[in-house]
């Protein structure tokens, strides 16, 4: 540009829209709308192969009694139970659901928040999609993999001031996680029976209390080790 004058003010107007975008930016980042709305297009947009069909033919060659959309409700049931349990700091109640490891380690996780005074709040949770992943035969247990996505909200308050110490009651979060259950090579699927709740002790019969070692309250035996029905073994985030 020859003429300095033009130069300037197209200098200007250059300094002006980029004051202007990068002021647009730091609001956007701060909008719990604007950003709940990205969340909710991004949920809407992701491409997620479904091998539903694929897997439970799978499972039905061995268990033809096996139904997909039982064990999706079931997986769905165990999932926000998960999530309401932690949010309650109450783990107990998902104790018939997890194998002892996995119980352990959510439940050191969460004394430690008690211990703290924190409370990890998981609310308004919309689950997205939830589909079999995979399904194979381990030795002695067969391995059953579950994808879940969920729309929610998660942050930390303080227990006596419910001051919010950590993220955003007001965002939300788009989450993918992976659970893994396992049950007893060999095990069939009881055509009678609701979905996989645990309601009674298959070994007594009696009504489902069971202790922290995961055996029944009445006789002693071990009901969440798969050797009875499927038990969650793991849940983790992925990409």
């Amino acid at each position: 540009i020859n003429n300095p004058t033009v130069g300037l003010v197209l200098l200007v107007i250059f300094i002006v829209i980029w004051m202007m975008t990068k002021k647009k930016a730091q609001r956007q980042a701060t909008d719990t709308t604007y950003i709940n709305q990205q969340v909710q297009q991004q949920a809407d947009s992701d491409i997620v192969m479904d091998y539903t069909n694929i897997v439970a033919e799978k499972v039905r060659a061995i268990d033809p009694n096996f139904s997909s959309d039982k064990f999706i409700g079931f997986a769905r049931e165990v999932f926000m139970k998960i999530q309401e349990a932690w949010t309650a700091k109450d783990w107990k109640v998902i104790r018939p659901f997890e194998s002892e490891t996995l119980f352990n380690q959510h439940k050191q996780q969460l004394d430690e928040y008690i211990r703290l005074g924190k409370t990890n709040v998981v609310e308004k949770i919309g689950i997205k999609h939830c589909s079999l992943r995979s399904f194979m035969q381990d030795g002695d247990k067969e391995v059953l993999t579950v994808w879940i996505n969920a729309i929610m909200r998660d942050y930390v308050i303080d227990d006596e001031t419910k001051r919010v110490l950590e993220s955003d009651p007001n965002r939300d979060w788009y989450m993918r996680y992976e659970m893994v259950v396992n049950r007893k090579a060999g095990l069939k699927t009881d055509p009678g029976k609701k979905g996989n709740t645990i309601t009674n002790c298959p070994n007594c019969g009696a009504p489902t209390e069971i202790t922290s070692s995961g055996q029944c309250a009445y006789c002693g035996s071990v009901i969440t080790n798969g050797e009875h029905d499927w038990v969650l073994t793991d849940i983790h985030s992925r990409s």
